[in-house]
């Protein structure tokens, strides 16, 4: 497969443990080249679906028309002979363009003829996300092989169909596309869209005005051309007596994939990775083995990189070896020891959110209070400053804050959105901080 990309896998480690140490933590680091070609995008070709809410809501504070220009905007972006659609979400989904249930392949000509049929778009009826997603599935699997990529767009909470149907459109869709989520104004909800593009492999952002629409989207359709090689998965070998412990995606945002893991042997699992271009991304790895002799080193795990027709495209190790040096066994990579920060960082905005709306002040103040303490140590700028809108920092270096009186929703949301994204380490200098966010286009208007 001499289209695909070049890929490289790293490991970050410190290999050594103590005496009856069981757990092993290593950063892997998967970087792609593009192949080079004469033409970005994948051999196989490429699909992108634009679904945007028409529900009623739409129709007030100028979402409707902004919505337009962004759908126009991303269709604009498209290469020729890229297959794709544009969905009307409501109670019921309906094709935009083109009106019939399949995919238009990108020229001049159905370019405008989109945006035309774009530009008659309804505000009307309620929001079913789930229906708006089985609809896009149906699209896509029948361009199995080619880089799909679909963009949704919302106003509002997921309200005419309930969690089970929205969980059983997830499960329908898994593998049909990656679907990168915005949520527009502040009426919707973040766990939703978390959920969603947990599930799908993708990102989501919260864009507070709808002039932020038609950026965003043009963003995402270029990314999305950019991408050459779809379904690329992780497989993860570990020894007899040895089992994962966890695997979180931590650059470019923190994504849980434990549970994500497919069976592929008696003692491997594949770990779903999306579409790729030209890229690096960095995972969080942790094995529990069973403790050897002192001076025994192992392969804790073996990690491959590999395309959809199993063509192994990189692979690394994951060493464990025991020791009674201590000053071996206590020095901490500093890369895994900055993503552990930032694992950690998210998980305290997260609570700490919750417990304010749920109305408990004290434990909102020590998880946000904690939260202040990782942004800094991690070296997340933006967070922090996402922080400063939501606490009265009196202490940094201790926690120390007190809760804001009168935030605004669309600031809360931003922090809730953003906590997940992280910042890189800087090259030759693991663990640290870049102060740079993973993507800066998330950060626009800050």
């Amino acid at each position: 497969m001499s289209d695909l990309p070049e890929f490289t896998v790293d490991v970050d480690q410190n290999p050594y443990l103590p005496a009856g140490g069981r757990e092993m933590h290593a950063v892997v680091t998967v970087r792609s080249r593009g192949a080079g070609g004469a033409a970005p995008g994948p051999a196989a070709g490429a699909v992108e679906i634009v679904i945007v809410d028409a529900s009623g809501s739409m129709g007030y504070g100028g979402r409707l028309p902004a919505a337009v220009r962004a759908a126009e905007a991303a269709v604009g972006a498209l290469r020729d002979g890229v297959r794709f659609a544009v969905i009307a979400g409501a109670t019921r989904p309906t094709m935009v363009y083109p009106r019939e249930r399949t995919l238009a392949e990108a020229g001049p000509a159905t370019r405008r003829a989109a945006a035309e049929a774009v530009g008659k778009l309804d505000a009307y009826g309620g929001t079913a996300i789930g229906s708006w997603l089985r609809l896009a599935a149906d699209l896509a699997k029948e361009h199995a092989g080619a880089v799909r990529h679909t963009i949704l767009l919302t106003d509002g909470k997921n309200q005419h169909e309930d969690a089970a149907a929205l969980d059983a459109a997830l499960e329908y869709c898994a593998g049909a596309f990656v679907c990168d989520a915005l949520g527009v104004g502040t009426d919707w909800e973040v766990a939703e869209l978390r959920k969603i593009s947990t599930a799908l492999l993708g990102g989501f952002l919260d864009v507070p005005e709808p002039a932020g629409l038609a950026a965003r989207f043009r963003d995402l359709a270029e990314d999305a051309m950019g991408k050459e090689v779809a379904d690329v998965r992780l497989r993860v070998w570990t020894p007899q007596h040895a089992e994962l412990v966890f695997l979180k995606q931590m650059v470019p945002a923190v994504d849980d994939l434990t549970g994500r893991r497919d069976p592929s042997g008696p003692r491997t699992g594949d770990y779903p990775l999306g579409s790729w271009g030209t890229e690096d991304r960095e995972y969080h790895l942790c094995v529990r083995v069973r403790p050897g002799d002192v001076g025994r080193q192992m392969r804790a795990a073996w990690v491959k990189l590999l395309a959809p027709d199993g063509t192994e495209l990189a692979a690394g190790d994951v060493l464990a070896e025991w020791t009674e040096d201590e000053a071996k066994s206590t020095r901490i990579s500093a890369r895994v020891a900055h993503h552990t920060g930032q694992s950690e960082l998210a998980d305290a905005i997260r609570e700490g959110l919750e417990a304010r709306r749920l109305g408990d002040e004290d434990a909102a103040t020590a998880r946000l209070g904690r939260a202040v303490v990782l942004a800094r140590r991690v070296g997340n700028d933006r967070i922090a400053g996402l922080l400063d809108r939501v606490v009265d920092v009196i202490d940094a270096e201790s926690g120390t804050v007190r809760l804001k009186k009168g935030v605004s929703k669309a600031d809360e949301i931003s922090l809730d959105t953003r906590s997940v994204r992280t910042v890189r380490t800087r090259p030759g200098a693991p663990g640290d901080p870049a102060g740079e966010p993973a993507d800066d286009r998330d950060e626009e208007g800050e």
